[in-house]
């Protein structure tokens, strides 16, 4: 997966603002495990919208649900969500089309 927006700082295991001229990032290999019933926890993480491909964009399905569209992913961040939100972070399973 890749990170538009912002970076991956491998020491604190967390989001950071992006280093210049660096428009994608990788984001680090991640074993998903569902849980029953999880509580999502309120502060401390931004919610990350993951895409097929860049353009963010798709036609929306019979279910009303964009073709584009993965999931929402739980990242680390010490930041606001406003701040990642107004930077357009999101995360994409291609980088071409």
């Amino acid at each position: 997966m890749y990170l538009e927006g912002c970076r991956w700082d491998y020491e604190t295991h967390r989001l950071e603002e992006s280093l210049p001229k660096k428009l994608f990032v990788d984001l680090p290999l991640m074993h998903l495990k569902p849980v029953c019933d999880r509580v999502s926890p309120n502060t401390g993480i931004y919610r990350t919208p993951v895409y097929k491909v860049l353009s963010r964009t798709g036609t929306l399905s019979t279910t009303g649900h964009s073709t584009n569209f993965v999931m929402w992913m739980e990242l680390p961040s010490d930041r606001p969500e406003a701040v990642w939100v107004k930077a357009g972070v999101a995360a994409f399973l291609a980088l071409r089309y």
